[in-house]
């Protein structure tokens, strides 16, 4: 912070302005810096630039359910350490740290009330929880989820938000792709309808597997979407990818999504394109 001096007057400050730690935030696409309550009440989404910042499965469900009334469900599916896992540290201490830090049991939550009077079931991964990765719980609650649409004949919306599959569950994490998968296709068997809304970033084994199986592929501006990172296949390729490769974008160019919706107008947009597929009037 700056010192202020104006020797013309005789007036000298030598008080730092000091701003209160959390107020302001920084928009990474340019530099500015916005209010955060302005953030919070257009959604955590930059009204300037459009910027969306990251955001977890509280928020996304406050934005969906009406007057943010769900059921949970899943819940008491929780993690293990079967494999005995240790990197740097054990699994199982890691999970127990991204526990109490994050609030949260596990990197998705599952739950189902009405969107705009429309019964559905919603599951949101959550990056904050060990980069969003998809491990044994992961798969188990989008499980639940999936028969409990199919089960009740309710629409099914998956928010991804990931960096793939988790590592520390080695073969376990890999085996939720398949297991995921086939739950979709005897979802679209019975005709229940499923969008998969991907945000920043959807990468790895998910997009591999359930984020790209949709009736309808969602996402929101500037998402990074994907199965390996950029670098990563500039180093296999050898060669430059194009302006914008992977981002929600390029890939609406391409023929991958079928829509790219705002987080502001997800709500109104998502009720528009199910009444549509019910054929529900108003």
């Amino acid at each position: 912070m700056a010192w202020f001096k104006r020797k013309d007057e005789n007036i000298q400050t030598e008080t730092r302005k000091e701003m209160p730690e959390g107020v302001w935030v920084k928009v990474p696409t340019t530099g500015e810096t916005v209010h955060k309550r302005e953030l919070e009440d257009n959604l955590w989404v930059d009204p300037v630039s459009g910027y969306h910042f990251r955001i977890g499965s509280k928020e996304y469900f406050s934005i969906i359910f009406d007057d943010n009334k769900f059921k949970e469900l899943g819940a008491d599916i929780l993690p293990t350490d079967p494999l005995k896992f240790k990197d740097r540290k054990k699994y199982s201490d890691r999970l127990k740290e991204y526990q109490e830090k994050t609030g949260l049991t596990d990197a998705c939550r599952v739950g189902t009330g009405k969107m705009n009077g429309i019964d559905l079931v919603v599951a949101s991964m959550d990056f904050s929880f060990i980069g969003g990765s998809m491990g044994s719980v992961v798969g188990e609650r989008l499980g639940v989820a999936i028969d409990h649409a199919r089960e009740n004949k309710m629409p099914l919306i998956i928010i991804s938000q990931t960096g793939g599959a988790r590592m520390m569950e080695s073969v376990l994490s890999l085996m939720q792709m398949a297991k995921t998968s086939a739950k979709l296709a005897q979802l679209e068997e019975d005709k229940v309808p499923y969008i998969s809304y991907l945000t920043n970033p959807t990468t790895g084994g998910v997009t591999a597997s359930f984020a790209m199986l949709g009736d309808f592929n969602i996402a929101e501006p500037g998402a990074l979407i994907g199965f390996a990172g950029p670098r990563v296949i500039r180093q296999t390729i050898g060669r430059d990818l194009p302006e914008g490769f992977q981002t929600s974008e390029y890939l609406l160019d391409h023929g991958f999504l079928d829509f790219i919706v705002p987080r502001t107008k997800m709500k109104s947009k998502l009720t528009k394109l199910l009444k549509l597929v019910l054929h529900k009037n108003d």
